[in-house]
């Protein structure tokens, strides 16, 4: 990402209904699917400002991976050195098989080779490990936001499916989610490609709504991402796999 966008992160994360809301999913499905020991071991992958680890911290042990000099330098505010880890080459340096959970919360659609990082979240898990994902849903939302997050795609769900083949995953839950939003932010981004913002203009996603509407938003989108109803759209994307 930017560094700007670290700021603009920081500054909403922690009361914003979306970030919020996503923070809490995954820790819902991770109780969910395999409640958390003391000594369990977690990965946050592209961990940026820490916040959700930070979270984890008091259910299980956790560590830190990001490639970015701006998210290290907050990392190393908020952890112990030997929590924070940087790539080695492509490679993630911890021992095959020595973690419960990986989780990489909107990560994959930064990166080129997204085959590849779902191959070493499958290297690093135990057999029965979990891996929670979310990432960003439709193409047909693509914006000035996903340029400015340096974004290579948005997913379908039957791409996002692709990449944890049955073979390897047993598939836990996988679902469009943030679909009541869905209609509103498709406009919104329709309405600033036909009309471009002022440069330097503040985005409507880097905005924290009135305290009742931001409760609502985070309640409904929290509320139906555990739901088994296949949704046909949404903003975004969430899938829960164990490690075969």
């Amino acid at each position: 990402m930017n560094a700007s966008e670290y700021d603009n992160l920081a500054r909403v994360e922690g009361a914003h209904w979306y970030y919020a809301g996503k923070r809490e999913i995954v820790r819902g499905w991770i109780r969910r699917a395999r409640p958390p020991e003391a000594n369990d071991m977690l990965l946050d992958c592209g961990a940026g400002t820490g916040i959700f680890a930070q979270e984890m911290e008091a259910h299980c042990r956790v560590l830190v991976l990001d490639d970015h000099e701006e998210a290290l330098r907050i990392l190393r505010s908020k952890f112990r050195p030997e929590q924070i880890l940087s790539l080695a080459g492509d490679r993630v340096p911890l021992p095959d098989g020595s973690l419960e959970y990986v989780t990489a919360l909107d990560v994959l659609e930064h990166v080129p080779d997204d085959t590849a990082v779902v191959g070493g979240f499958h290297r690093l898990l135990r057999s029965g490990g979990l891996a929670v994902i979310t990432v960003p849903a439709s193409m047909a939302l693509w914006s000035d936001w996903d340029v400015g997050l340096h974004h290579f795609r948005r997913y379908s769900r039957p791409q996002l499916r692709a990449l944890f083949p049955p073979a390897e995953w047993e598939l836990v839950y996988l679902n469009y989610t943030n679909v009541i939003a869905y209609p509103a932010v498709w406009l919104l981004r329709r309405w600033r490609k036909w009309f471009p913002a002022p440069a330097g203009a503040a985005r409507a996603e880097d905005q924290v709504p009135g305290p009742f509407i931001n409760r609502v938003l985070r309640a409904l989108f929290v509320g139906l991402a555990f739901w088994r109803v296949p949704f046909p759209f949404g903003v975004s994307l969430v899938l829960v796999a164990r490690r075969r």
